[in-house]
Parts: structure tokens; C-alpha cells; sequence
């Protein structure tokens, strides 16, 4: 367990479709993750359908939000597919299974992984798209850009202040083997 388990779990948490189930955790996320206060603040005055709107306004329609961090490397292209099962690689040599049925880029599932094996691989293999998504929920002015916030402040080096040196971020990033893929 790393020192931003807590964090790491409570964001992952924070970033789930806010059922029944996702808000009773809001308690204990409260008592555990000072940094997600502000998050917790909105959602906690927010009426459980209201909340469950706004996230569906803010995740599922726009994949300029995406919670799926192969999307922000390799987009909807067959390249994605080879990123996926190198998701569940890492998982596996950790022996780590997930355990929903999202697909194993979807970021409450990194995070879950991180915080349980304290291994920062693929938010750090992912950082340019974690920065992309933080910035993106900001110009959106939605709360779950606190939550983005808290968990980019945890990564080594500082944050980019804009989309554009984001942009720079991900073409520095991890190098990735293209062969045969046109």
C-alpha cells in the first residue's frame, strides 16, 4: 500500500455512476481523503438524481471526459484493443483481478488497482491523458475536476497548466510499437 492508497481507492469511489451503493461510501471517504472535501461537499447537497444527471451529462456523452485512459492515448482505433490487454497484463503480474464489469481501462478500475497494489504504472503511463481529462473537467466547471486534481497532485512533476502542454506530455510520453498497424 502506498501513502495515497486512501486517496486512490476514495477517488475511484468518487468517479463510479453515484448509486445507492457509491454514495454510502461518501461517509467514509469523508473521514479518510481530506483532498476530496470539495467533491464530497457537491455531492453530498446534491439530490441523488440530480447527481446521477450531472455525471451522466459529464461522462457518458462527451469523450473529451472519458474515464477509459486508452481512449486519450489510442482513440476508437484497433490500437486500443492491444492497449486493453496490456491493462490486464499489468494487473495479472501484480495478481491483481478486477472485479466490475467495466473494461479494465476505465480509471475507478486503475485507481482501485493502485491502491491495492500501490503500483503507479498505468496512471503514470497514462499521466498525459489523466491531465487531459483534469483540464477538460475544468473548463467544464464540473466538481469531479477536484477529484482529477487530487489524484495528478499525487504524480511526480508538476501538472500542465494547458491543454497545451498536456498535448507535449503525451507526445513525451511511453513509446508504443506500432508495427503493422496502418
Amino acid at each position: 500500500m502506498t501513502a495515497h492508497a486512501a486517496l486512490y481507492q476514495g477517488a475511484a469511489h468518487c468517479l463510479c455512476y453515484p448509486d445507492e451503493r457509491t454514495r454510502s461510501h461518501f461517509p467514509l471517504i469523508r473521514a479518510a481523503v481530506p483532498q476530496l472535501t470539495a467533491f464530497l461537499d457537491h455531492a453530498e447537497a446534491s439530490a441523488p438524481t440530480a447527481l446521477a444527471e450531472a455525471y451522466v451529462r459529464t461522462f457518458d456523452f462527451k469523450n473529451r471526459h472519458s474515464l477509459y485512459l486508452s481512449w486519450w492515448l489510442d482513440g476508437d482505433t484497433r490500437r486500443r484493443g492491444a492497449s486493453l490487454v496490456a491493462f490486464k497484463e499489468t494487473y495479472r503480474a501484480h495478481g491483481w483481478e478486477p472485479t466490475g464489469e467495466e473494461l479494465p481501462d476505465h480509471l475507478p478500475t486503475v485507481l482501485e488497482f493502485t491502491a491495492a497494489t500501490g503500483s503507479p504504472d498505468l496512471l503514470l503511463a497514462h499521466r498525459a491523458g489523466l491531465e487531459l481529462l483534469r483540464i477538460a473537467l475544468t473548463e467544464n466547471g464540473t466538481p469531479y475536476a477536484s477529484v482529477l486534481d487530487a489524484v495528478c497532485r499525487t504524480l511526480p512533476g508538476p501538472s500542465p497548466k494547458d491543454r497545451a502542454e498536456a498535448r507535449a506530455l503525451a507526445r513525451s510520453g511511453p513509446p508504443t510499437e506500432t508495427v503493422g498497424v496502418d
